[in-house]
């Protein structure tokens, strides 16, 4: 490998030596990125799928935005920690934001007996919590309500269900519903993943909910597809 005033030159072939693009994400750590959104497909597939211990569509109508966070792991039992990686997309008019990777970690209260992992999701039913993550670290509980949310996709919300929780929590671990408790669990955006899966330097959160990165990974298309199919 050599260098010259272009930049990092990399071996084509073995023959010409041609100027690497710089910017560009390494392909590995991209392909991660786009499993997650993958995963966040089944998942909210998963929890959608059974009509007594799905997401109100009452409250997928009416959000903010919303976190899909595939496979978050408990690390130790009673006291321990956990962390999970995913996704999180606002309302834009009609239709849905492109994802920003985010992450979660938080000390490990609340977990079953017996969990030792859990698919998540959380819906957001104002922006101003969305905003808050976008801006910094974001403690679930602390810095807005967090609430186990009411199953049924047609169910009827109840006073408590509209909207006096800030925050609503959905988990469920091997398939079944978990209810996990996720105060003191903390949210930040993963700027690093946010680069390595849009492929530029400096990527904005509200850039990408804005539409204003390109270009965007066709994987995309899938999550914003399976939304707007459960939220009419």
């Amino acid at each position: 490998m050599s260098r010259s005033r272009f930049g990092t030159l990399v071996l084509v072939a073995g023959l010409t030596l041609v100027p690497a693009r710089p910017g560009l994400p390494a392909a590995p750590a991209a392909a991660d990125e786009a499993g997650k959104v993958e995963d966040s497909v089944g998942v909210l597939d998963e929890m959608m799928s059974q009509a007594d211990k799905s997401i109100p569509v009452e409250l997928m109508e009416k959000c903010a935005g919303i976190a899909i966070i595939p496979g978050v792991i408990k690390a130790a039992y009673i006291i321990g920690g956990r962390h999970g990686n995913g996704i999180l997309l606002v309302r834009r008019g009609g239709g849905w934001s492109d994802p920003v990777f985010i992450s979660l970690t938080g000390g490990s209260l609340g977990w079953q007996v017996g969990v030792q992992s859990a698919d998540v999701i959380l819906v957001f039913m104002t922006g101003r919590s969305i905003e808050n993550i976008t801006r910094g670290k974001f403690t679930l509980g602390a810095d807005a309500g967090v609430a186990v949310g009411p199953l049924g996709r047609n169910a009827q919300a109840s006073t408590d269900v509209k909207l006096k929780a800030e925050i609503y929590s959905y988990s469920r671990s091997r398939g079944l519903y978990a209810g996990l408790s996720l105060q003191g669990a903390s949210l930040r955006v993963d700027r690093k993943a946010d680069e390595r899966f849009y492929g530029a330097g400096g990527v904005d959160p509200q850039a990408v909910f804005d539409g204003r990165v390109e270009p965007v990974p066709e994987v995309v298309n899938r999550i914003k597809q399976a939304l707007a199919k459960y939220s009419r």
